[in-house]
């Protein structure tokens, strides 16, 4: 099963049984509204503070997801997932209700792909028959952390991007295995990414210090699979965003190929850049994770698209790194999802 030197295509695809997407007002008055399961008008969720808020959304898109699958908790062996802030605490106060066994992942923006990477991988391997792949976040507790207090009204540049509030929640399993239902997509195969770091320092253009992982990962995915774009419906990045994006076509054009009219961008696609003032577009683990189960996910379904890279993108930096003055290194996970048909 190992293709080439990074990727991996499944003998036995995992299938995606169910989702669940849960997102706030913003999110909700964009594009993908009328699409995603739960949009809340109170960002804080009914909580105190920010933090538990976004723990509250957690939990409320993995329960949903597994009530959409007619699945118990106990019925899911193991949960990956996770989110922006520090030591994960929105994951581990979101999900300890579940009382499932946990890892808890940090791939930034790309944990959504890492969750489902590692999701697929331990359904193949029999180590599981079903588990959760869970990311989220929450525009007030990745501005808290990462940049400033909301109330300090600091100016944002054009290259910004807007951390979506949402929390996308994915069961995988075997086929078969409670899903019956009919056109689950596939996880075919992953090319899990590898750490590019470009020397790029300005915190306020996520998109060029991620793009360039993104085009590491989709080569090799090419490469692995003696693949090309023609190979998929849409090749979609998490969050690159307006600028970001252009820099990745622009790259991969020097390659020779061009995905003019088959790259997509969730964070480009969340918001509606001439309404809303999210300037370069929108960023966080909820983009990628709302996005592809409000989304991506039903086009697999109806059979619109038979098959995408799916490829969230993810900037590893924090703040100590960043106030040390180091450079952005970035990371994109590739998912190969492709139509379950009937």
């Amino acid at each position: 099963m190992q293709k080439g030197k990074a990727s991996i295509e499944f003998e036995s695809p995992p299938v995606i049984l169910s989702d669940a997407s849960i997102a706030g007002k913003k999110e909700g008055e964009g594009p993908l509204g009328a699409c995603i399961d739960v949009v809340e008008q109170d960002d804080m969720f009914g909580m105190e503070n920010w933090e538990q808020a976004e723990s509250a959304m957690q939990k409320q898109a993995a329960d949903l997801a597994l009530e959409k699958g007619g699945i118990r908790r106990r019925e899911v062996r193991y949960l990956f997932a996770g989110d922006l802030l520090g030591q994960l605490i929105a994951t581990s106060f979101g999900t300890v209700d579940l009382e499932i066994p946990m890892f808890g992942l940090y791939g930034a923006c790309s944990t959504m792909g890492e969750a489902l990477t590692l999701a697929a991988m331990t359904v193949h391997a029999g180590y599981a028959d079903r588990t959760l792949a869970v990311a989220s976040s929450h525009f007030a507790t990745a501005e808290k952390q990462f940049r400033f207090p909301l109330g300090y009204g600091n100016q944002r540049p054009y290259s910004a991007t807007w951390t979506v509030t949402g929390c996308g929640a994915a069961v995988v399993g075997k086929a078969g295995k409670g899903g019956e239902m009919k056109k689950a997509p596939m996880i075919t195969g992953v090319t899990p990414g590898r750490i590019v770091d470009m020397g790029v320092q300005d915190s306020m253009n996520m998109g060029a210090a991620m793009a360039p992982a993104a085009v590491h990962t989709i080569r090799q995915n090419f490469e692995d699979f003696n693949a090309d774009e023609t190979y998929y419906d849409k090749i979609i990045t998490g969050d690159l965003g307006q600028v970001g994006s252009k820099i990745l076509l622009d790259m991969m054009k020097q390659d020779g190929r061009d995905l003019t009219g088959i790259h997509m961008d969730c964070g480009v696609q969340i918001y509606d850049s001439e309404k809303q003032d999210t300037h370069a577009g929108g960023s966080g683990c909820g983009c990628s994770a709302v996005t592809l189960c409000a989304y991506i996910l039903p086009r697999l379904r109806s059979g619109e698209w038979k098959r995408v890279l799916f490829l969230p993108t993810g900037a590893l930096l924090s703040t100590v790194s960043f106030n040390e003055g180091k450079s952005i290194p970035g990371i994109a996970h590739g998912v190969v999802i492709e139509s379950g048909g009937e």
